[in-house]
């Protein structure tokens, strides 16, 4: 997600909660998405970041899986 891959575009979903705000971030090529939750006066950038961080590492976990193969009918 360092470059600009046509596979690499993300969304974010920032809400605020009490004292906390909620960053959800979603992988728009593979759908996966992350949460991540931090004080509210918190920088935008930094939490951010932070999501997109673990979204990355969400991502190498899944390549990292093996493929299973479908269940035939």
């Amino acid at each position: 997600m360092s470059g600009h891959a046509p596979g690499d575009e993300v969304i974010f979903e920032i809400t605020r909660v009490g004292d906390a705000q909620r960053v959800a971030v979603v992988h728009v090529a593979t759908g996966l998405e992350v949460v991540v939750q931090a004080p509210a006066n918190a920088a935008l950038a930094d939490v951010r970041a932070l999501a997109l961080r673990k979204l990355q590492h969400a991502l190498a976990k899944e390549d990292a899986k093996p493929e299973r193969p479908g269940k035939l009918v």
